[in-house]
């Protein structure tokens, strides 16, 4: 697809321009999970994608008993999975809100992923959706040499992950929100983290955004000077070597990746280059993701400010 210039309204679910994983949505809407079974069978060699769509199927049927009907009705590393899935996000959802019930959710969604791993041991989205959960198991693994804080935590896990496949995005960022503060961790030790494993990954990775995702995740809006952060020569730094090396790469993604590109986008808008975010924009076409956006106030609105500061139209604009 070309564009930033589009007709009509921006597109926010995260199926995105993935048709198959959008129909299957509609249909685990309605009951249905034979087009679920059929978008994560072939997904099984790519484990960027199945990790996405397992998480949006996730989400979609984590209010019905659709996971437990396909388990009950045809068990399969694919039923198994998207199980493991919807227990991880109703025990997070219920630990979110100090539900009665989340220790038993904690509990039943521990046993669901280790019930998909052992189902497809080389597929590493099961320990992926485990990794969730540490949030609230709060492991303390010592960390590697190199990081200045050092802060314990999910190491092995996630060492057991990287063996699987070293550049998995979803683990990258799974392991990184553990170190958040509001999940129990610290700013310090949330920038340690994201710096160490965005160092790690090729120039040409989208992993290359980490140190973005904790700054925005830590940002302060009500601090004095806090819309000049990105401006700052490192943060700068740091997205204009993302829109050097992997903004190029995206022209061979099957599917638009949304979320690294708006987190892309918002971090060369606030450092003042409109010049870069623009085709960044462009890349996204109408599609269009919550984050990094609704840390600053309204998400549709910041987006659209950020097109118009770029010349690009925005919805419903004349």
């Amino acid at each position: 697809m070309t564009a930033g210039f589009f007709e009509g309204q921006y597109v926010w679910h995260p199926a995105a321009d993935d048709r198959q994983l959008a129909r299957a949505c509609v249909d685990v809407r309605a009951g249905r999970y034979l087009s679920a079974h059929e978008a994560l069978v072939d997904a099984r060699r790519d484990f960027g994608l199945r990790a996405h769509r397992s998480l949006v199927l996730a989400s979609e049927a984590a209010d019905s008993d659709l996971a437990e009907r396909w388990l009950s009705e045809e068990p399969s590393t694919e039923s198994t999975l998207l199980w493991a899935r919807v227990a991880v996000l109703r025990a997070l959802r219920a630990a979110d809100t100090h539900n009665r019930h989340a220790v038993d959710l904690g509990r039943i969604a521990f046993a669901a992923c280790h019930r998909a791993a052992l189902m497809a041991p080389r597929d590493p989205t099961p320990w992926v959706t485990e990794l969730a959960l540490s949030r609230l198991q709060r492991p303390r693994d010592p960390a590697p040499q190199g990081l200045l804080t050092a802060p314990p935590g999910p190491w092995t896990l996630l060492s057991h992950i990287l063996r699987l496949d070293p550049l998995h995005r979803e683990a990258h960022h799974r392991f990184l929100a553990f170190f958040f503060a509001r999940h129990g961790g610290s700013t310090n030790a949330a920038w340690d983290v994201a710096a160490f494993l965005g160092q790690r990954a090729p120039a040409s990775s989208a992993l290359r955004l980490l140190p973005l995702v904790a700054l925005i995740e830590e940002h302060d809006p009500s601090s004095q000077l806090a819309s000049r952060t990105w401006e700052q020569p490192q943060w700068k730094a740091t997205a204009l070597g993302v829109y050097q090396h992997w903004l190029p790469e995206v022209a061979d993604y099957e599917f638009t990746p949304v979320l690294d590109l708006a987190y892309l986008a918002h971090a060369l808008f606030m450092a003042q280059c409109e010049f870069e975010a623009r085709p960044v924009f462009a890349a996204m076409g109408p599609y269009a993701s919550r984050m990094p956006w609704s840390a600053l106030g309204d998400p549709e609105e910041q987006l659209s400010n950020a097109r118009l500061a770029c010349g690009l139209p925005v919805p419903g604009a004349t």
